[in-house]
């Protein structure tokens, strides 16, 4: 059974940084595809950004493209997200996505239905 932990939110200033963590326990071998989601007050879920793990092609939200840096840690089936240059609308509940290991490719920033695997996310909060 596949279990996601996101850590490293937080509050910080704008223009500061944070970088989250999701560690995926229950995997025999490493998923396909890790992701990053955020879910601000009153919006739709949104799709940060996504890493495949065979190949570490990578793909962003461009509200987030130059600022967000996606990367996985195949070893120990964990996905990062740096973020840096934090912007106030940055501030959402973020949840690590993952699917099967033998997922499908998509092309582009797949959707929410993409996923298998869900955390619970971790807050991160950006004051003005």
């Amino acid at each position: 059974q596949v279990h996601m932990v996101e850590s490293g939110g937080g509050s910080v200033q704008a223009g500061g940084s944070l970088r989250l963590a999701c560690a995926a326990s229950g995997y025999t071998r490493p998923p396909n595809c890790m992701a990053w989601f955020r879910q601000a007050p009153g919006k739709e879920r949104e799709g940060v950004a996504a890493i495949y793990t065979d190949g570490g092609a990578s793909y962003y939200a461009g509200s987030v493209k130059g600022r967000f840096t996606i990367s996985v840690n195949n070893a120990k089936n964990t996905v990062y997200l740096q973020m840096n240059s934090l912007k106030p609308e940055d501030t959402a509940m973020y949840v690590c996505a993952a699917d099967d290991p033998d997922g499908k490719w998509y092309a582009g920033l797949p959707p929410p239905n993409f996923y298998k695997y869900w955390g619970q996310g971790t807050q991160v909060a950006v004051s003005s």
